[in-house]
């Protein structure tokens, strides 16, 4: 850090992330649909704005700041993963996995334990599939139509698929969360996964025996059949060969190729099917490589104008200290998803500030990334009007705050990680020894 920063001169470098929140925000509030406004452009009229906040440099030399933060190697290699994992996840849609996974994991769990068999089914979907809303969306017609023919609670049924689905977003090694609290953090994801694996396994240990002690009807779920289990392949490679170390590129690629070989090989695609899926799954990611890339150019200015050093400056004059660090970065990344409503970006704009903060606070890098991903999860969790509560209110027909009560998993994770921040004696981190990049 250079010199001590005006708190004016410290306000105006952080203002284009301000102008971002409020105008996405009011926006939003507007409309009246957190998902009517498109993040895109609001990430474009901030970046626009920033431009005129950086003093002594030509229109061109600005356009270069904003350029630099694009291109960082760590961003690149950030769109590498999303572009991978998203011809990954479309070829195992496509062949029949999730299908498939759904199917097996509702047949090996006992109909007496109905609500744990909804949990566990959802918990293991995502992990496999590292989408929530996609589990969400798998799932929430199942726990409906079970809650209507048994007269279970509805809510407290589609409650357990909501929370079950967090449990993948934030532990799985293709969800746009952990790529995203990975590569801003600079860590492995075996490594943020050790870390993680404390935190949300004893959660859902706690609401797996808590849904076993609450009375069932002993209702079987509809199973399909037909159903090829040798679909679910590729879901397990990926878990195997990332906790044994692969690169995350290599997994995803080869992960991609031997889905595309089981489902040529099982009659579930053409080799021209496997093609077009990889495209629309490269496609599906195509917002959220042109965000990461407005994100990252936004925050390389901020970090130019002065913004994160007046952050630092700020909070060590305030007495900082490891556990104030982790709990500033755990209340930030909620804070921006209680904006947003979208705990991938609010890790996208945090990310930086909470790598200054590990780095200054001796925080490991997987143990910050494990703070962004839960913490983001569960205030994507518990508001009523994200993506994966709409979802589930849509297609079960019960209302976002009647499921909120029920949403178990997030409270206690969310209980546990803070527990996990307050009480956990880490030793200070120590850079070289571990290799991490500067």
């Amino acid at each position: 850090m250079k010199g001590v920063i005006s708190s004016q001169k410290g306000l105006l470098a952080l203002s284009p992330l301000g102008i971002f929140l409020l105008l996405y925000l009011f926006l939003s509030l507007v409309a009246d649909d957190f998902y009517a406004v498109p993040l895109t452009v609001a990430f474009l009229a901030a970046s626009l704005y920033s431009l005129f906040i950086m003093r002594g440099l030509s229109i061109g030399q600005r356009f270069e700041q904003l350029t630099a933060g694009a291109a960082s190697p760590s961003v690149m290699q950030m769109l590498w993963i999303f572009i991978l994992a998203g011809a990954f996840a479309a070829t195992a849609k496509q062949m029949g996995a999730i299908d498939a996974t759904i199917q097996l994991t509702l047949k090996i769990v006992p109909p007496d334990f109905v609500m744990s068999s909804l949990f566990l089914a959802a918990c293991f979907i995502s992990l496999a599939t590292g989408t929530s809303v996609g589990t969400i969306a798998a799932l929430a017609p199942i726990a409906g139509n079970m809650a209507t023919q048994t007269g279970s609670n509805a809510a407290m049924m589609v409650g357990i698929v909501v929370g079950g689905a967090y449990f993948g977003d934030n532990l799985s090694f293709i969800s746009d969360t952990t790529i995203v609290a990975t590569q801003t953090q600079g860590c492995k994801m075996r490594d943020k996964f050790s870390a993680n694996v404390w935190i949300a396994v004893p959660a859902a240990f706690i609401c797996l025996a808590l849904y076993s002690c609450l009375p069932a009807t002993g209702m079987e779920p509809e199973l399909t059949s037909g159903v090829s289990y040798f679909s679910i392949i590729p879901y397990i490679y990926i878990i195997v060969a990332a906790l044994c170390g692969m690169n995350v590129m290599l997994v995803l690629a080869s992960a991609t190729i031997l889905a595309g070989i089981i489902g040529i090989s099982l009659g579930a695609l053409t080799p021209f099917d496997w093609l077009r899926a990889m495209n629309e799954g490269i496609m599906g990611m195509s917002e959220l490589i042109i965000v990461t890339l407005l994100a990252a150019g936004l925050m390389q200015v901020i970090r130019y104008a002065g913004g994160i050093d007046w952050l630092m400056q700020l909070f060590n004059s305030r007495g900082g200290s490891r556990k104030k660090a982790e709990l500033s970065m755990a209340s930030l990344v909620m804070l921006t998803d209680f904006c947003t409503a979208n705990n991938t970006i609010a890790i996208l704009s945090v990310g930086p500030l909470a790598k200054h903060l590990a780095k200054r606070y001796g925080i490991e890098p997987k143990r910050a990334a494990s703070i962004l991903d839960t913490f983001s999860c569960l205030a994507q969790g518990i508001i009523p009007y994200g993506a994966q509560m709409l979802i589930a209110s849509g297609l079960s027909t019960v209302a976002p705050l009647d499921i909120i009560p029920y949403l178990y998993y997030p409270y206690i994770l969310g209980a546990i990680a803070l527990l996990y921040i307050i009480f956990s004696p880490l030793p200070r981190f120590r850079r070289r020894a571990r290799g991490v990049k500067e």
